[in-house]
């Protein structure tokens, strides 16, 4: 892909993962488009990390990638909610 489009993927794939991993923790009400997109992209980098302890993910296709990063992004809700005392229960 060439490099000009990469940042608008890593935006879009990082917001619709941080969305549906928002929707997955019962977030999603607190969270605005641009916090879900936050989430989505540094959850991204977190499961991938992880994955990469575990295999080589530079294989993976689109679809394992997504589902990587919202993976990540749940991880990443999981352990801000457990810091937080997960004050803002709905």
């Amino acid at each position: 892909m060439p490099g000009e489009y990469g940042f608008i993927v890593w935006i879009i794939v990082g917001g619709l993962a941080g969305w549906v991993a928002s929707k997955f923790m019962g977030t999603d009400a607190q969270q605005g488009i641009l916090l879900n997109i936050v989430v989505g992209v540094v959850g991204a980098f977190l499961g991938g990390f992880l994955l990469s302890l575990l295999t080589d993910p530079s294989g993976f296709g689109i679809i394992l990638t997504f589902v990587t990063a919202v993976v990540g992004a749940c991880l990443l809700l999981w352990i801000v909610k457990a810091v937080t005392g997960s004050r803002a229960r709905a």
